[in-house]
């Protein structure tokens, strides 16, 4: 197995910014819900980690974070971000976490919405709770692309494809990254800075057509990384097609973790 190195994240997804931002699922509205109790509203001052194409920018926006500041590293995510999603509340700053230039204290709610996993954790930790004023809430979002406790004759047809490759986002021993309760939580209460520490985690299911799969598995840092991406991408489509009538259902899971600022 090669593991995909941190830094390979910060390239991976820029490609194509409109594919991929047409083939991301949208995340749930709960979601959003939960981040309203922990201070997203109008005027809520937010920055936001590896925004991308922004698929959780807008929605913040629309739940009326003004200003949001989002951070995203790849210039081409961030050139499609800001011509897609003009709005007087956006500031995008393109560079990485550790390189922008944010003022301390100055956020009421950082977001960060499956990307925190291509960051040193601890370090980035530190930094995000400098950021978030005393009171403030942290939130780290994860889609996770398949759930082993659950029947998924998809995966299981196309893993020995797939194999070969693993990006950050799947975690030690077994457990993904963004479904580790244990480790994401120890590693919050080490910062000593959060005072409360919550999660949610809401399994659900995908389904797709077999140009769909091919588009969203197209996203996949672990299939940019693979040098014959073309023609496992082929081979995806036509079991998709002729081994599953065009439609597949994939096992997702969607977790979120949140922790308050303390004095």
């Amino acid at each position: 197995m090669t593991a995909i190195d941190r830094s390979f994240g910060r390239q991976a997804f820029g490609l194509n910014p409109a594919a991929y931002h047409a083939a991301r699922p949208e995340y749930q509205d709960w979601v959003y819900d939960r981040l309203v109790r922990c201070g997203l509203g109008p005027g809520a001052r937010v920055f936001e980690i590896g925004a991308g194409t922004g698929k959780a920018t807008r929605r913040l926006i629309e739940r009326g974070a003004d200003p949001l500041v989002a951070i995203e590293p790849d210039a081409r995510l961030a050139d499609f971000l800001e011509a897609s999603l003009r709005h007087p509340a956006l500031t995008v700053v393109r560079a990485p976490f550790e390189e922008a230039a944010l003022a301390e204290g100055g956020f009421d709610l950082g977001v960060s919405a499956t990307a925190f996993h291509w960051l040193d954790e601890e370090t980035a930790l530190e930094k995000v709770a400098r950021l978030i004023r005393p009171g403030g809430w942290w939130a780290a979002i994860w889609h996770v692309f398949g759930d082993a406790g659950r029947p998924d004759p998809f995966h299981e047809a196309t893993q020995s494809l797939l194999s070969g490759y693993a990006s950050p986002s799947a975690g030690e021993g077994g457990i993904p990254f963004g479904l580790d309760v244990a480790a994401r939580t120890q590693a919050l209460k080490r910062t000593g800075a959060f005072d409360v520490v919550e999660y949610k985690i809401v399994p659900w299911q995908l389904v797709l057509t077999a140009d769909e799969t091919v588009a969203l598995y197209a996203t996949y840092s672990d299939m940019a990384a693979r040098p014959n991406m073309a023609a496992v991408l082929t081979e995806l489509g036509r079991i998709a097609r002729e081994e599953f009538g065009n439609r597949v259902e994939r096992n997702m899971t969607t977790s979120l973790f949140v922790a308050r600022r303390g004095a």
